[in-house]
């Protein structure tokens, strides 16, 4: 396995924990003490996915999810000791992709690495084999090879994740779609897996719909999931 992944953490044991369990399941992995130490070394040679604690000396893993989001659309996953509302919207809202409180189970944060580049793998794949066409719902177009969604002719600057959220709901804009199928079809996660991943992705897409000024809406459908408008 040839999959490059980059941790910061100021906790020593916590970035040895990871760092174990990642490379004992193949992959290859730099661990920082810091985010500024992470960033740069991005610079030099870009990785295929981070984790990046939140509090830490120096830049705050929120800046350097910031930072790295002007550069690439690489998963990134969050950690923090605090489990809290303002650090979960902090880190949803500048781009990551999901969220870990401490303490953490090893093996869930594993599951959670290898959903992703499951997602990534099966975007490359279609993408490879034009299985996609290109979608337009309202002022709202898809263009399914470059991976980049428009608004009125204006790009709307998306991730990979949310751009595949995006486009599974509009292709399913005639029924609702419940968050555990969002997490099977977008994150590759099972209904096992406890995440908030799927309202972070909405909450994201929803404020660039409404800054585009967008006539498409992503309605809640409570106690089921969402559908597009």
């Amino acid at each position: 396995m040839d999959k490059q992944i980059y941790i910061a953490d100021d906790e020593k044991n916590i970035r040895n924990l990871i760092k174990a369990f990642l490379e004992k399941e193949g992959y290859q992995v730099q661990a920082f003490e810091n985010g500024d130490l992470l960033f740069n070394q991005f610079i030099k040679t870009p990785c295929d996915l981070v984790i990046l604690d939140v509090m830490m000396p120096g830049s705050s893993g929120l800046l350097i999810c910031t930072k790295l989001r002007e550069l690439s659309n690489i998963p990134i996953l969050m950690l923090t000791a605090r489990d809290t509302d303002e650090d979960y919207i902090s880190g949803i809202s500048l781009g990551s992709d999901d969220y870990f409180t401490k303490p953490f189970s090893p093996i869930k944060l594993i599951m959670r690495v290898k959903a992703m580049f499951r997602r990534i793998s099966m975007d490359t794949s279609s993408l490879a084999n034009k299985a996609d066409d290109d979608i337009t719902i309202a002022d709202l177009h898809l263009d399914a090879q470059k991976l980049q969604a428009y608004v009125k002719n204006k790009e709307l600057h998306l991730t990979g994740t949310e751009f595949n959220m995006l486009k599974y709901l509009c292709k399913n804009h005639n029924r609702a779609i419940s968050r555990e199928e969002l997490l099977n079809k977008i994150w590759g996660f099972d209904s096992a897996v406890e995440t908030r991943a799927t309202d972070a992705a909405v909450k994201r897409l929803r404020k660039k719909l409404l800054d585009a000024k967008s006539d498409v809406v992503i309605d809640t459908v409570w106690g089921h999931g969402f559908r597009i408008r």
